[in-house]
């Protein structure tokens, strides 16, 4: 296991700084098999990741049962693993007067037994409204939660920097979960110090932008039909930002293709995208998902690559300013 961990907020657990997303165990990338996701949970486990990143409502709890699964093929390795979960998206409407304190305690103790832990390592708010950040009770709730033993920490994931900047204002927020990558920079300017000066962790989700800054995909590529990459292109089902990190289809394949130039031998054009990522201070791990154990390794390799240089740090800066900033910096 690599020997570079950092601390994930105020939690008492420090992770490498790869984790492994675990939303393509749900669905939206297409099929994944069980065997499939039990051999990819291990591979990431094998090669250094300690951090798997889940959600209620990833396949609806298949997500988090296969991550149970693969912690009780760890026997007692599984006390290695910190698991994070998310609530608050299978409100049903998705408004925040949903956001009882019935409700989180319901959430929370469907995830306690989808992911057979009597208490989460951390539970975070997943994209909730905005309007819930500005609620007393629910934050009092997660405070009681903590209290009683069932969750051992919270955060917030967000969709946007205004929001994550709201939720940093809550004192016991332990960790911060926002899309920021080579292709979304604008949390750089003001969450990423914030965090860092309040020791709020970071989990840094899209970090490849929906697989864009692979530069595997052309203008032509299709995705299969029960693939968010196809049918979420324009936000039908969600916020757009998660698909492609809100970049359009046809520029990010482009500016993905002149990113591909920058990779140094040896190294992936994702290796790459992924060592920048963790190489910006304040983020404290990314969270790349991966469909099978190639990708669940190529991933953790990033976590004994050296740093990105200077000149190729300032040329994927400039890359966004001229291709893409103006698509996604002042939306989210």
């Amino acid at each position: 296991m690599p020997d570079t961990t950092r601390p994930l907020g105020p939690t008492g657990r420090a992770v490498p700084p790869i984790g492994l997303g675990c939303w393509q165990f749900g669905g939206d990338w297409g099929e994944v098999s069980e065997s499939d996701a039990l051999a990819t949970l291990h591979a990431a486990f094998d090669d250094g990741v300690r951090l798997f990143d889940t959600a209620d409502v990833y396949g609806d709890g298949r997500s988090e049962r296969l991550v149970a699964a693969f912690r009780r093929d760890l026997g007692a390795q599984a006390d290695e693993t910190v698991v994070a979960t998310k609530v608050g998206r299978r409100a049903d409407p998705h408004v925040a007067a949903t956001f009882t304190p019935q409700a989180l305690r319901g959430w929370v103790d469907r995830c306690r037994t989808n992911l057979a832990m009597d208490a989460l390592d951390l539970v975070q708010l997943h994209c909730p409204p905005p309007e819930v950040l500005e609620d007393d009770e629910v934050f009092a709730t997660l405070d009681a939660l903590r209290d009683d033993g069932a969750v051992r920490a919270y955060g917030v994931s967000v969709e946007t920097v205004d929001e994550a900047l709201r939720a940093m204002d809550r004192p016991n927020v332990a960790t911060l979960q926002i899309i920021v990558n080579a292709f979304r920079q604008k949390p750089l300017e003001a969450v990423l110090p914030r965090a860092a000066a309040q020791g709020v962790g970071v989990l840094a989700r899209v970090p490849l932008a929906s697989g864009l800054l692979s530069g595997r995909y052309t203008r032509d590529t299709v995705f299969g039909p029960d693939d968010h990459r196809r049918y979420n292109r324009h936000g039908e089902a969600f916020d757009v930002g998660e698909t492609f990190a809100g970049v359009p289809f046809e520029v990010g394949v482009d500016a993905a293709s002149e990113f591909a130039e920058l990779t140094p031998d040896g190294v992936t054009p994702a290796q790459l995208a992924l060592r920048w990522l963790v190489d910006r201070p304040g983020v404290t791990a990314a969270i790349p998902g991966a469909r099978n154990p190639d990708q669940a390794r190529a991933n953790a390799a990033v976590l004994s690559l050296p740093p990105v240089d200077d000149a190729t740090a300032t040329a994927i800066g400039d890359l966004y300013e001229r291709r893409i900033s103006t698509h996604v910096h002042d939306r989210w």
